[in-house]
């Protein structure tokens, strides 16, 4: 490879076209997942889930600060929303630079003319950047994952640009950058480690005696020393009990966080180990079962399941080059021909990587091995969630399709097959007896487009405000100083972005089940909620449905000292047991086996009555687990606790083809017809995110009801048809959109 200048500003109008394509297609607001979470702790300098990605919630909010002009610029709704999106977009949009210069120079290498390495680079950046998970992920920030595509992208292009400087003086700063980077880049996500080993290999091929030298060594060390550092915001950030603090990584020191740190959370302070090696998601070996029934005595990892794991892989690969060509999720549709295709195109990009420089060539085979097979083995997936069929149990699944975790893979196989369609071009060309050749081969480019243009519609988030709306909805279905147990990511992510960022009835306690079982999560809430830090109910945003209370509640969600909190385990009861919930009596057989989860959450149902409100995200989970479904009272789309008589005036028993549930008709009627926000919720050509279809049943099923209700009230006849009117607009949406197979999920 030669030296000549390199084309930065090609570069950088690559990233600004793919950037404009994400901004045509951005999510005005916060999305389901993890990005509302993202936004809200990087909004407020919060800790997300584990491992606590500090770096992204540093830049985040850096971010946030340095964009704030677009609140005078634009009439935004969600303007902290729009920065943080717009950041995953920037973030892949430096990435395609960065793959522009890898392709650009690799292209130069084939010795085909000046034009060929411009058009190789701007298809490669075209393919790679509009890839359908690529796209989906980086108009709108559900993960972090955006930030480290782009460091691997720089790590590629400091690998090559090292190659080509390895004989110059002070040649090894290339290396030692690329190594911060990549260390920098897993206090963000573990990730952003992933070029490691294809950078080791070509480092080994190219001039393995540099890694003998003094001067990498050093640097590499200190690089790594003061990547890791970053690490450090956890605890500090932790010891200031932020409203939003998973895990609560707090040390006693800083030399037992340092060593925790320096360890990569095999010692010192256990909050802060456990939260850098994920402890509480408890992942299994990659050797053993992750569908295991017993998981302290898991079976080993079988080939049938190895093998399902990579069809699960082709799944999400066959959806990346054409996602609108077929509705269906599962492979060997329409799209198939597509696929294989990019397929075919991306390996000879590597052959054309093969012919430009063999050492390169085994730098990009180890990456794009890394990202595929090497990906799949390391994450040890359950069955697919749409690929598995239905003799796999749902607890054998994932929660959800988890293509996002091959973002970088997608991005540099479109890197390839870019090349491999310029290579192509070049090819034909040549075949071609004319001294416009190259022009007439021309509409071979135009297979670069196929994927900008049908994966478009799937991957355009610019009109959605489903997860803005529902969360705006759920909250205001409750009353003032509500306590809200929610069931996971997507009843409560919206919520908190909804309280922490555009400050929507901060009033209400949010409690997540699942994070009961811990011992951080209930004295987080006792904290947050005790007088003198209750945030009170503001009355600008009352609906007028509750009355408003005088005085802010007395005493915290739970009153229980941390000694008692930490005392109370699951287990099976021994006999009969009675709780008193005032009015309530539960009763307890004999035999029932009752959670951790289930008794602290008794214990703030007991603590809160009489100044709190009780509600539920839905009437299953919680209610179900502790006999209290005949006990709440759908209000709106949250079910309020009742533990007098439910049957009182306005209230309607529905049938059990209904739910069997208890409605307050004016209540709910008022909410969803004044209250209540539609947006990208009724009438949807596609809803993209399968895994969240529950939430527009949600709206689905409640009209519904409203309609039943409606019709036994003997209200007028027209009201009853407008339920109808909107339960089936709901319902296109329910069964995946107007494009979708219109079977129910």
């Amino acid at each position: 490879m030669d030296q000549d200048r390199t084309p930065y500003l090609g570069a950088a109008l690559a990233s600004l076209a793919v950037f404009f394509i994400y901004v045509l297609t951005l999510a005005p607001t916060a999305a389901f997942w993890d990005a509302s979470e993202y936004i809200a702790t990087a909004h407020i300098l919060g800790i997300p889930h584990p491992p606590g990605n500090p770096l992204f919630v540093a830049l985040g909010r850096v971010w946030i600060l340095l964009l704030s002009p677009i609140d005078f610029l634009m009439n935004l709704e969600s303007s902290v929303a729009v920065r943080v999106n717009l950041f995953a977009a920037a973030t892949s949009a430096l990435a395609g630079g960065f793959f522009f210069l890898f392709v650009h120079r690799i292209a130069k290498g084939l010795d085909r003319g000046p034009i060929f390495p411009w058009v190789a680079a701007g298809a490669a950046v075209l393919v790679g950047g509009t890839a359908f998970t690529v796209w989906y992920q980086s108009n709108v920030n559900e993960k972090v994952y955006t930030l480290a595509v782009l460091v691997i992208a720089a790590v590629s292009w400091l690998a090559v640009r090292w190659r080509d400087r390895k004989d110059e003086p002070g040649s090894v700063r290339y290396l030692v950058l690329a190594v911060y980077l990549m260390i920098l880049g897993s206090t963000n996500h573990l990730m952003a480690l992933l070029p490691a080993p294809a950078l080791g290999l070509y480092v080994l091929m190219v001039q393995p005696r540099v890694l003998l030298r003094r001067d990498l060594l050093t640097r590499g060390a200190l690089a790594v020393v003061v990547g890791l550092s970053f690490n450090f915001f956890l605890p500090i950030r932790a010891d200031q009990n932020p409203i939003i603090n998973e895990g609560h990584p707090a040390c006693e020191s800083m030399v037992e966080a340092a060593v925790a740190v320096y360890s990569l959370g095999r010692a010192g302070c256990d909050e802060l180990a456990d939260n850098l090696t994920r402890e509480q998601y408890g992942k299994p070996s990659v050797f053993t079962d992750p569908t295991s029934p017993d998981p302290m005595n898991p079976e080993p990892r079988g080939l049938g399941l190895m093998g399902h794991q990579l069809l699960n892989y082709f799944q999400y690969f066959d959806w990346q080059w054409a996602r609108g060509l077929d509705a269906a999720d599962l492979p060997g549709s329409r799209r198939l021909p597509v696929t294989l295709l990019f397929l075919g195109l991306g390996l000879v990009g590597l052959r054309a990587v093969y012919v430009s420089d063999r050492d390169t060539f085994w730098y990009a085979l180890a990456l794009a091995g890394t990202l595929t097979v090497g990906l799949v083995f390391y994450l040890n997936f359950r069955y697919g969630w749409s690929l598995a069929g239905e003799e796999i149990p749902r607890q054998m699944r994932e929660v959800r399709e988890r293509d996002y975790f091959f973002i970088a893979g997608f991005m540099f196989w479109g890197v390839l097959a870019g090349t491999g369609l310029a290579y192509v071009w070049d090819e034909a060309a040549n075949r071609i007896q004319d001294a416009r050749a190259r022009l007439y081969a021309a509409p071979i480019l135009a297979v670069a487009f196929i994927p900008l243009v049908f994966n478009w519609g799937w991957a355009d988030r610019s009109y959605d405000y489903a997860a803005r709306d529902w969360a705006y909805n759920l909250l205001q279905s409750t009353a003032p100083y509500s306590v809200l147990f929610t069931n996971g990511d997507n009843d409560t992510f919206p919520l908190w972005y909804l309280q922490e960022v555009e400050g929507i009835r901060q009033d209400v306690t949010v409690v997540v089940v699942q994070y009961l079982f811990t011992d951080w999560y209930p004295k987080q809430i006792q904290y947050h909620t005790s007088p003198e830090r209750q945030r009170p109910f503001r009355e600008e945003r009352d609906t007028g449905l509750h009355p408003v209370p005088g005085q802010p509640p007395s005493s915290p969600v739970i009153g229980l000292s941390h000694d008692d909190m930490d005392a109370i385990v699951g287990g099976t009861l021994q006999q009969e047991s009675v709780f008193d919930l005032g009015e309530l009596a539960l009763q307890f057989q004999a035999g029932t086996f009752l959670s951790r989860g289930d008794r602290m959450a008794l214990a703030m149902i007991r603590d809160s009555l009489g100044e709190r409100p009780i509600y539920f995200a839905s009437t299953g989970g919680l209610p179900e687990s502790l006999g209290l479904t005949d006990h709440v009272i759908r209000e709106g789309i949250a079910a309020r606790l009742e533990t007098g008589d439910p049957e009182q005036e306005g209230v309607v028993r529905l049938p059990q083809e209904l739910g069997g549930e208890w409605l307050d008709f004016e209540r709910s009627r008022t909410l969803a017809e004044e209250v209540f926000t539609y947006r990208a919720l009724a009438d949807r050509d596609i809803w993209a995110d399968r895994p969240t279809l529950n939430i527009p049943w949600h709206f689905y099923f409640l009209h519904l009801q409203l309609a039943e209700a409606a019709g036994r009230m003997g209200v007028e006849e027209e009201a009853v048809n407008r339920f109808v009117g909107s339960a089936e607009s709901f319902l296109v949406t329910a069964r995946g959109g107007r494009l979708a197979p219109q079977a129910n999920p």
